[in-house]
């Protein structure tokens, strides 16, 4: 097999990764290097400004020895196999680059032979094109769960971002679907990243030679509707790894349905619109304030598929509304649905100059068909329902209701022809944006 027919498996192989973001990164070129992690590009990482950078999103091999139900590169399953070796990762990296095909790598690997095995080889592959190539874009690199913590700190020396990835959200799952896996081997790279990431930004504050340590941070991969865990304990596992582990990013994976096995759900689609108010309450569990508790409990523990999880909120406290929005607090701005945090920062710095009107808040970026249920503008109520929690929940439905489409997808940009297409939603840009 020559290296394009690698190229086309292995990059095909790779879309089903999805913990991969750029932001945060700023490493900067040296003299007699090539390439830089500033921000700039097209597709398909982020960059702390929301710009797009684009990435060689590769595996360095899908020969795993793991048999995971739901993995399309499990072992027992019948499909093209190849491996790179470093120098060839290495070698496509810096080629494609240099025709500006990319300005980045994403590089993850199936587990071959042991995990310090994969991890020797994805450290020879970063370390050629930091000190061979002098390569100074941006890497993410997987780092592979049971490696060696010696391996784990010297990959995060030479990358901007790794991911650890958690994949199925509790141990009933991982005993059913992944029976050679273990949340142990899972957390402790994890945490080791995190307290090395501590640490080195302690050292740099005393010693300004000190190298840097993963500076974009790390990620994690919750894969959705692949075991029968509810909403709620995927939503609080999140939290918990943020506080835990101050990851910068979770991303969750709606299951794709590409293997069959007697524990995995009889789906013909994947969950996408679950998918979607996932990444909608992580931004609410971010930015706006919220607590997994707020937002789902036992009574209700999964979100409502009609309503966004904030409307879906306060719907549920209509008591605390409406609030006047000349002097509700910044914390109450960003509870309120159609308010999204860079229209509540305007409001708070507009209305030190003058009262605001309902008219006002339109220029300023709020969503009036959704917010006017829930304020008042100087003393005047413009929802014209009253409080009634029904009326308005059949008030924010009223909206064109979302389609799910595949013209209108985001998707990776493939080299060659994909061999699996993961369909998305159309409106999947508010998982970017975080505006609800």
């Amino acid at each position: 097999m020559d290296i394009f027919e690698k190229l086309e498996v292995l990059s095909a192989a790779a879309k089903y990764d999805v913990s991969c973001s750029s932001s945060g990164s700023t490493r900067k070129n040296t003299p007699g290097g090539i390439g830089n992690a500033e921000k700039s590009g097209i597709c398909h990482s982020w960059s702390a400004d929301g710009r797009c950078i684009s990435l060689l999103k590769v595996l360095l091999s899908n020969q795993c020895i793991y048999n995971c139900a739901y993995c399309v590169n499990k072992a027992s399953n019948d499909i093209p196999r190849a491996s790179f070796t470093p120098d060839e990762v290495a070698d496509l990296t810096i080629n494609f680059y240099r025709r500006n095909y990319i300005e980045g790598l994403f590089l993850s690997s199936a587990v071959v032979k042991s995990p310090d095995h994969t991890m020797e080889l994805l450290i020879q592959a970063v370390r050629k094109l930091r000190e061979h190539y002098k390569f100074n874009g941006y890497i993410h690199l997987k780092a592979i769960p049971g490696a060696d913590h010696l391996q784990i700190a010297e990959a995060g020396r030479l990358v901007d971002r790794m991911s650890v990835n958690i994949e199925l959200p509790s141990n009933e799952g991982l005993r059913l679907l992944a029976p050679q896996k273990n949340k142990e081997a899972i957390i402790k790279p994890m945490n080791f990243i995190s307290s090395q990431i501590t640490q080195n930004t302690d050292e740099r504050k005393h010693y300004r030679g000190t190298s840097k340590f993963v500076p974009a941070g790390q990620s994690t991969q919750l894969i959705v509707g692949a075991t029968a865990d509810h909403d709620i304990s995927i939503l609080k596992l999140s939290e918990n790894l943020y506080n835990r582990f101050s990851l910068k990013r979770v991303y969750y994976s709606a299951y794709m349905p590409v293997t069959t096995h007697p524990n995995l759900p009889a789906i013909n689609n994947p969950p996408l619109l679950r998918e979607h108010r996932l990444y909608q309450a992580d931004w609410l569990l971010r930015y706006y304030g919220f607590k997994a508790d707020e937002l789902l409990d036992i009574g209700k523990p999964n979100f409502d598929t009609e309503l966004d999880p904030k409307s879906d909120w306060a719907i549920r406290n209509i008591r605390l509304f409406p609030v006047e929005i000349n002097q509700v607090d910044y914390e109450m701005l960003l509870r309120i649905p159609g308010i999204g945090v860079r229209s509540a920062l305007r409001i708070v710095t507009a209305r030190r100059v003058s009262s605001l009107s309902y008219d006002d808040l339109k220029k300023l970026g709020v969503v009036l068909k959704r917010a006017k249920y829930f304020i008042t503008c100087r003393g005047k109520y413009f929802g014209e329902l009253g409080m009634n929690d029904i009326l308005i929940r059949q008030g924010l439905l009223l909206k064109k209701p979302v389609k799910i489409t595949k013209q209108l997808a985001w998707e990776q940009l493939s080299i060659f022809p994909p061999l699996f297409t993961p369909p998305q939603i159309e409106d999947s840009y508010t998982a970017i944006t975080g505006e609800l």
